[in-house]
């Protein structure tokens, strides 16, 4: 049976995200008093860090997220996990998803085996579901010497490696990765690249938090600018991507 390729996983409509600016501060009890009804007159501060974003993602499609550092990239991620819910605006997902993000669901005491069975567990997946995923998921990391050294010992190409196995194995409909193919080695990203494409033909989507470029053109059909919190370009990413480099240059940044 056919993958139905038209079919929209994720539909992000009018979302706003802010967040509250955290109280100021007081050291000594007389300042809490003083400043005590002062704050309760005074309307909280807010943040607006995501405004008016709308784009989708159909079934076997990959968006690419770019812009500069605090646009709010890593922020949509997060609404699109169900992290955070946002304060305006719907997102509608049409099955699972699993964020990618480094050291993200891992317990750095713990060993790699313990963190496999601890992320599975996450996932809703039982341990004996984990201990069938074992082999595979520590062969594609290439961590066969450090299944039992615990993660603080590990370099964070060796933590981006598990997550990103852990993540390809399960298999979600849809995965949201932030940056995590930027850490691990050249190898290892060709390797990753063309198990993304593989997945993509399985009918897995992807999202991705990106400052390579070149990389979004490449495994991604489709790119979301986000620049000051908005979005400033939303298209083929050829296109998107020739015009966020343009605007680089431009600012000389």
């Amino acid at each position: 049976m056919e993958e139905n390729n038209d079919v929209v996983l994720l539909r992000i409509k009018d979302v706003d995200m802010e967040f509250k600016i955290p109280a100021l501060k007081f050291d000594t009890l007389k300042e809490r008093v003083v400043n005590l009804f002062k704050r309760k007159k005074a309307p909280p501060k807010r943040l607006k860090v995501l405004e008016n974003i709308n784009c989708e993602i159909k079934k076997g499609e990959s968006l690419g997220v770019i812009g500069h550092n605090g646009a709010g990239k890593s922020t949509l991620l997060k609404l699109v996990a169900g992290i955070y819910k946002p304060t305006k605006g719907e997102i509608e997902l049409n099955g699972s998803v699993v964020l990618l993000n480094l050291g993200a669901g891992f317990d750095m005491e713990a060993t790699a085996e313990e963190n496999i069975y601890l992320n599975g567990a996450i996932l809703g997946f039982s341990r004996k579901e984990m201990k069938k995923r074992f082999d595979s998921i520590i062969e594609f990391a290439e961590l066969q010497d450090f299944v039992k050294m615990p993660l603080k010992n590990f370099s964070s190409g060796m933590i981006s490696r598990l997550g990103f196995s852990i993540a390809i194995d399960i298999k979600p409909d849809l995965l949201l990765v932030d940056e995590v193919l930027s850490v691990g080695d050249a190898n290892f990203q060709k390797k990753c690249i063309e198990k993304i494409n593989n997945l993509k033909q399985q009918g897995v989507s992807f999202m991705f938090v990106s400052h390579n470029i070149n990389q979004v053109k490449n495994l991604c059909e489709h790119t979301l600018w986000i620049e000051n919190s908005k979005v400033t370009g939303y298209g083929p990413s050829k296109e998107i991507c020739n015009k966020y480099i343009e605007y680089c240059n431009q600012k000389k940044i």
